[in-house]
């Protein structure tokens, strides 16, 4: 088999489940890391055996990198990607791809101008149950899809803000739960219901006044098929809830998933608290399959030494064999833009309190596409 030669630049607290997954991949060659933070780049060096490097596009020249792994903070994907793409990698963005869309284009052009595969990271599409949804709106099962829904009732304290300088920061965030917790499920719902027409929505802060950054947003969504969706996201509720995905067909049929259950995952802070499982299951015919599909679901999680790891390194193997291969991962870059457009729908939403239509562009102006609004 193929080896290609990978690296991670950034080494936040999500770097340590995609180093795992390129040490364990048959597909890797784990070779180099890119941080400022010489710390941690050395604990890196030592423990994988990788060089360690503070320059992106030396790192890529000079260990002939084919695949580079992004993992900053929000608002710097842009410059390691193009960097990288420019120097000769593929890139795989964590999520989401950009917290702007003027850096999910430059981004885009990039990968167009020099031929790379960019992907972004959204592991919750491998979940089984997840899966299973996909295969039954693929099948005609519930019919079109009409409604869809995302509610994340979820919870961050003080020292969860406090665990990075970044967080709860326009700056160095690039947003609130819309930007660091809500991708995940956005992504879900627009994979399920396919493209968007427009969006009206609100975001606010209601209970951490120690952040700059939304706690909570609402919206509705009109999709081009004429389906409807909403979305419910917020960190403002103790404990930590769930996360839910739910289609409704035209025919009546349901199917939804719990994405996370007990308390929100929080990468290099917590573990998995419950199983992902389907919570709604209304096919006719398959109603009494739903205790069985829970059951089997959580065996098989619960079997996972380290579900997390498991499921990210699902969707690494599945980009560096799209490299591989030459075909299309299966979440592009180009796709990880509609989640960017979804937040940033909702920030401008609020700002000017009217429905945005797609496409959404970059804008030129200095309220970083409504967050800087008053309304927040």
């Amino acid at each position: 088999m193929n080896k290609l030669k990978t690296a991670i630049i950034g080494l936040g607290k999500v770097s340590g489940i995609h180093a795992r997954a390129l040490a364990t991949l048959p597909e890797s060659h784990f070779t180099a890391v890119c941080s400022s933070r010489k710390e941690k780049t050395e604990a890196y060096t030592s423990e994988y055996g990788v060089k360690g490097y503070t320059d992106v596009a030396e790192m890529v020249e000079r260990e002939k990198i084919d695949v580079a792994i992004i993992c900053t903070p929000h608002p710097f994907h842009r410059e390691p990607a193009v960097k990288a793409m420019e120097a000769g990698a593929h890139v795989l963005i964590e999520k989401p791809l950009a917290s702007s869309l003027e850096d999910c284009d430059a981004i885009l052009e990039a990968s167009e101008r020099y031929g790379r595969q960019t992907g972004v990271v959204s592991q919750r599409r491998w979940y089984r149950p997840v899966q299973r949804i996909r295969a039954a709106i693929d099948s005609g099962k519930i019919g079109r899809p009409v409604f869809g829904t995302v509610n994340i009732l979820g919870w961050r304290d003080e020292n969860y803000y406090n665990s990075d300088p970044w967080r709860g920061t326009w700056s160095g965030e690039g947003g609130g739960v819309l930007v660091n917790q809500a991708p995940h499920q956005l992504d879900l719902l627009q994979w399920f219901l396919g493209g968007i027409d427009q969006l009206y929505g609100i975001a606010s802060n209601l209970n951490h006044p120690y952040i700059e950054v939304e706690d909570t947003a609402n919206a509705i969504i009109r999709f081009k098929s004429g389906a409807i969706g909403n979305i419910i996201v917020s960190n403002s509720q103790k404990p930590g809830i769930y996360g839910k995905v739910h289609v409704h067909g035209e025919n009546g049929a349901s199917a939804g998933v719990q994405t996370d259950g007990g308390a929100m995952f929080i990468a290099g802070m917590s573990g998995i608290l419950e199983p992902p499982v389907n919570d709604l299951w209304t096919i006719p015919g398959e109603e009494a399959l739903l205790k069985e599909m829970v059951r089997e679901d959580s065996e098989f999680f619960l079997s996972l030494k380290n579900p997390m790891d498991y499921f990210h390194e699902r969707q690494v193997e599945d980009f560096l064999r799209a490299v591989i291969e030459g075909r299309k991962p299966l979440i592009t870059g180009s796709e990880g833009r509609i989640t960017v457009e979804i937040f940033t729908a909702i920030y401008r939403s609020t700002r000017d309190n009217k429905p945005v239509k797609w496409p959404v562009k970059p804008e030129n102006t200095d309220d970083f596409d409504g967050r800087l609004s008053k309304h927040i």
